[in-house]
């Protein structure tokens, strides 16, 4: 069976579910999951798990991240983004660049966020973006996030002004968010019209490979993976042997660790008062 993390470039226009269900079908596999989701409108980084190592991806999943994003003033849209339609227009042609800089600086840092009401959080069991499609008004409770960068790259000044920015932030940013927060402080409104995430922990798009180009060449070994993602422990025979089979036992490690044998990973355990306790076991993972 097919094991690894694959590294996608997911193109415009197609789900992130398609790609899995792309990738189900290249490697000849059902067991095929994803580290977090792009909108259908968003390129980029997309990390599956296949095989037993999709047990790498809960810990992967709250990764921080890095998006190239376009941002268009001078209007507001009902989802945030160039997919919806707009709802209130304003001229933009007055907005300088250090206007902007200043917008952007003031939602760098830890900031409350509310996220898009066309998001995937659920309100009464019911996710937001379906309530807003039948027609009802969702307001969501701000939570906290982390922009640590919110560079730009560039500005095109205009009715409709545009603007290019980095951002790297923690999981659970709504980039959408930030565009909307942006063309709000600016009083012009603002929405995103381009995203592309290039970046998911350590994992880079750089070495991803095209939605189409899948194959068990492209995987990335779950050891290596996994040394990615947290520090790594080298067992003994009789350490793997514990670990296989559930058993602590004594070690200097602490925190988090991928515990590794012959280059193999055997799985993931946490250091804690001078044992190894098992976390998350691979016993089919071949590193």
């Amino acid at each position: 069976m097919p094991n690894g993390i694959l590294l996608v470039d997911k193109p415009a226009g197609v789900t992130s579910h398609t790609v899995v269900s792309m990738a189900r079908r290249a490697l000849g596999t059902k067991k095929v999951g994803h580290a977090g989701t792009l909108d259908p409108m968003a390129t980029g980084l997309l990390v599956l798990g296949v095989g037993a190592s999709t047990r790498l991806l809960t810990f992967i999943v709250g990764a921080d991240k890095t998006y190239e994003a376009t941002i268009a003033l001078g209007a507001t849209t009902v989802t945030d983004d160039a997919e919806g339609d707009v709802t209130a227009s304003a001229d933009a042609s007055h907005i300088e660049f250090e206007a902007v800089q200043a917008a952007a600086a003031r939602l760098t840092g830890d900031i409350e966020q509310v996220p898009s009401s066309v998001s995937a959080i659920k309100v009464d069991g019911v996710r937001s973006y379906t309530r807003v499609r039948e027609g009802e008004q969702v307001e969501l409770k701000a939570r906290p996030v982390t922009v640590s960068r919110f560079d730009l790259d560039g500005f095109a000044p205009g009715e409709r002004a545009g603007v290019d920015a980095v951002v790297d932030c923690t999981s659970g940013t709504y980039i959408r968010a930030l565009a909307r927060d942006m063309g709000e402080s600016l009083d012009v409104g603002g929405h995103l019209t381009a995203l592309r995430r290039t970046r998911v922990g350590r994992f880079s798009i750089d070495d991803a490979v095209g939605a189409d180009s899948i194959d068990a060449e492209s995987l990335m070994d779950a050891a290596t993976a996994a040394a990615l993602v947290m520090p790594t422990l080298e067992l003994t025979d009789e350490e793997a042997e514990h670990l296989k089979h559930g058993r602590r036992f004594a070690t200097e490690a602490d925190g988090l660790v991928a515990a590794v044998h012959e280059g193999r990973l055997v799985g993931v355990a946490r250091g804690q008062h001078g044992r190894l306790v098992p976390v998350a076991n691979m016993p089919e993972a071949d590193g």
